[in-house]
């Protein structure tokens, strides 16, 4: 749990703006009529996440982990799945042999929200 809590704490600058964490511990509940985020303002929040991919429809993100074997990646995604419910916002996870694939949407607005940058900035530090 050690860097569960660990990555509560950073702060990560997107463009000219931060998002900090410790004011978004867990992930703020998003209405069924919210809109979801522009194609552009996905870009502008990806700029501060190297290696995350955002999809042709910009509706969703995703970045793949690399490890030397199974295992490593398995320990990743318990780590990846620990967080998730700690923050309330779970992604889809596909493990194979030394990956771990973590894809954020918010099904909620069938896109993206906030959330899903924030919890992807959480991801990168475990």
């Amino acid at each position: 749990m050690a860097g569960v809590e660990k990555s509560r704490w950073f702060c990560v600058k997107m463009m000219a703006w931060e998002v900090n964490m410790t004011e978004h511990r867990t992930c703020v509940p998003c209405s069924s009529d919210a809109e979801p985020l522009s194609r552009e303002a996905c870009e502008t929040y990806l700029t501060g996440l190297p290696e995350w991919q955002l999809d042709s429809e910009a509706r969703e993100i995703t970045r793949k982990f690399v490890f030397k074997d199974f295992a490593g990646a398995m320990s990743f995604a318990v780590k990846v799945g620990r967080l998730a419910d700690e923050m309330g916002h779970h992604p889809v996870l596909t493990i194979g042999w030394g990956f771990c694939k973590v894809k954020f949407k918010t099904s909620k607005i069938n896109g993206l929200h906030k959330n899903d940058f924030v919890m992807a900035a959480h991801v990168n530090h475990l």
